[in-house]
């Protein structure tokens, strides 16, 4: 077992209401194996409480440091890297220009190796110590993210992207050995279930990348995958942009809805993430209560494409989960910071017209418990609570002469976290623990 003495930033437990912040200034958490390789948080909260109750135990001593959980990224594309920061009049002309010529060239196993370990570390910089990806059409491009992953002990859940139409013919799923693109496609798919899913730290999802791009008997072969093995997660895009809506909608007019189409063929349950989910009315908003379908909430990639505002208040009335997400490379940085930041702006001038002001405990949440909920593992990452795996972040409160002016003459709580919300980048992460014993490059472990 081993110790660290600093200031603790966690979360109460979901019994107790939601998004509160729980903050030591002088606090100890302890972490300890479970005995399979991976370090668990073994009590957390002031150091005069809890120390005579370890004697002996080796502490670290972090002075003017604040641990916080590791941040969980709820949507991400790490082939879409090298194309963050492009300029294009909104989504589909952004993928057609700069998306797909860049997806495609991860058909070569070393260019996918080579973004993966920056992908990887990339995330580990910024605190960021769960994640669900996207890969590309190509086999290479997933084995080449859980490997990358494995090695750094990341939790990482990613899959094959499926799309079978209306993209460039080399991105597509490809036939092989006298066998359709489509069946294909769901064979892969399986057969990276079956090699990845629950090994060490990593998590299959299944993963059309939008319902456009899919024919009904992908997605329904999609969904009949999703039944088999109910344990594995499902990603897509829904209700982004309105021409995307309205393609979805020529294309399935039988669905009452976008989100719909995704329930028509059995890919809307627990453990199903759809990003972005701007243009619903309440009808969509029920139905992903009622399957238990989360959201991940895009504010940076909405923002830059232009595509709208997420309604936390419709969200929150009906009653549905949600968390964070940076969505690299629509998204235009990697960094918690920037995104919660812009939550907050998403809020204030969200489609609602009501001027939400989310508070700081809130938007620390989305991208933490929120975010790990989401994904049916806010018992496993995203606090710092007793029982949860040991992956946390330590940051530096005076990383930039302003930041530590605000910092200085913060008052209270939510005014600490809002000047690091407000203030903050990758610089304030000094340091990123994940919890599998074994030196790590660059990455600390307990």
């Amino acid at each position: 077992m081993k110790a660290y003495r600093a200031s603790i930033l966690w979360f109460a437990p979901p019994a107790e209401g939601p998004a509160r912040a729980l903050f030591e200034e002088d606090g100890l958490l302890v972490v300890g194996p479970n005995g399979a390789g991976t370090q668990l948080v073994q009590a957390v909260g002031s150091w005069a409480a809890l120390s005579p109750s370890y004697p002996g135990i080796a502490v670290e001593h972090w002075p003017g440091r604040i641990l916080a959980p590791g941040f969980v990224d709820l949507h991400v594309h790490y082939p879409q890297v090298d194309v963050i920061g492009s300029p294009a009049d909104g989504l589909l002309p952004w993928l057609e220009r700069y998306t797909f010529p860049e997806e495609n060239r991860f058909s070569a196993p070393e260019y996918a190796d080579d973004v993966a370990t920056f992908f990887i570390a990339e995330l580990l910089r910024n605190g960021v110590t769960t994640a669900l990806a996207f890969a590309t059409s190509h086999l290479a491009s997933v084995d080449a993210l859980f490997t990358q992953a494995q090695a750094h002990h990341v939790r990482l859940i990613t899959g094959l992207c499926l799309m079978d139409r209306h993209a460039p013919a080399s991105l597509l799923n490809q036939a092989q050995g006298g066998v359709d693109a489509t069946t294909q496609s769901l064979i892969d798919t399986e057969a990276l279930i079956q090699r990845w899913n629950g090994v060490d730290r990593l998590g299959y999802a299944i993963t059309p990348r939008f319902a456009p791009s899919c024919t009904e008997a992908q997605l329904r072969g999609a969904g009949e995958l999703a039944a088999r093995y109910p344990d594995v997660w499902i990603q897509s895009h829904v209700a982004e942009n309105q021409d995307e809506i309205a393609w979805a909608r020529a294309l399935f007019p039988q669905s009452r809805s976008y989100l719909a189409t995704y329930d028509d063929f059995g890919l809307m349950r627990k453990r199903a993430i759809y990003a972005h989910c701007i243009h619903f009315d309440d009808s969509d908003r029920a139905l992903m209560r009622d399957t238990g379908t989360a959201a991940a909430v895009c504010p940076t990639s909405n923002l830059f494409l232009g595509s709208g505002f997420f309604d936390y208040a419709g969200a929150d009335r009906i009653g549905f989960r949600y968390g964070l997400a940076s969505d690299v490379g629509g998204g235009t940085s990697f960094s918690p910071f920037h995104t919660m930041l812009a939550a907050y702006y998403a809020g204030r001038e969200g489609q609602t017209k009501q001027g939400l002001s989310l508070s700081p405990q809130h938007l620390w949440w989305q991208h933490t418990v929120g975010a790990a909920a989401a994904l049916g593992l806010d018992a496993v990452v995203g606090n710092l609570l007793p029982g949860c795996e040991a992956d946390f972040v330590e940051l530096n409160p005076q990383a930039t002469p302003l930041l530590a002016r605000r910092t200085a003459r913060a008052t209270n709580l939510d005014e600490l976290l809002f000047a690091l919300i407000v203030l903050g980048d990758d610089r304030v992460v000094e340091r990123t623990v994940v919890s599998t014993i074994g030196p790590q490059p660059g990455v600390e472990t307990p």
